[in-house]
């Protein structure tokens, strides 16, 4: 691994666990083993090496989920896929720790990555549903849109339920939830 992505991925690791402020260029420098001048060779300073490491954390979500959303079987089977999916629950989400982050939320540019991946997972969970109503698995009068919005939800709440609770257990209760309610609206 070169220096650069030394520095991003150091960079993305301490965003989740520490934030914007708690995310220093000395401890960014010392967790990638990089020297300050290496730093600023690659990266104009820390804003510019946090949306390094916003976008890539990003890249890495939209990986993750299409993954689950674009393999085979039906709306719901993917939608399940999308939910059971590997996490590490009681640290978060990696880009929705960013969007609690009053920092990264007041400036336009590292909010962007952010704000533009749960657009993309909110519009990704909506093609899903919307293919799952055109397949007639669910209601006809179902609104993709919304449901999708309800799902990113149900997950993005899940992590601070589990967070707050530190433990994974109410993260587990909101999933499952939401589950259920797919399954009892795909029934009718």
């Amino acid at each position: 691994m070169d220096t650069s992505e030394r520095l991003i991925r150091s960079t993305q690791e301490l965003l989740w666990d520490r934030g914007y402020v708690g995310t220093s260029p000395k401890a960014i420098q010392q967790r990638a083993q990089a020297g300050q001048g290496s730093m600023y060779h690659h990266f104009k300073g820390k804003p510019d090496l946090a949306l390094a490491a916003i976008r890539r954390s990003a890249e890495e979500l939209r990986a993750e989920s299409e993954v689950a959303l674009g393999g085979g079987g039906t709306a719901l089977e993917r939608i399940e896929k999308y939910l059971r999916r590997e996490r590490d629950v009681l640290r978060g989400c990696p880009v929705g720790r960013l969007a609690q982050d009053p920092d990264i939320i007041a400036s336009d540019d590292l909010r962007q990555p952010v704000h533009e991946t749960f657009d993309w997972l909110r519009h990704r969970l909506a093609e899903v549903l919307a293919d799952g109503v055109a397949r007639d698995e669910l209601p006809a009068d179902l609104d993709p849109e919304d449901t999708a919005a309800t799902v990113a939800a149900v997950v993005q709440g899940g992590y601070v339920l589990a967070r707050a609770a530190s433990s994974p257990e109410p993260f587990e209760r909101a999933i499952d939830g939401v589950r259920k309610l797919l399954g009892a609206i795909s029934q009718h």
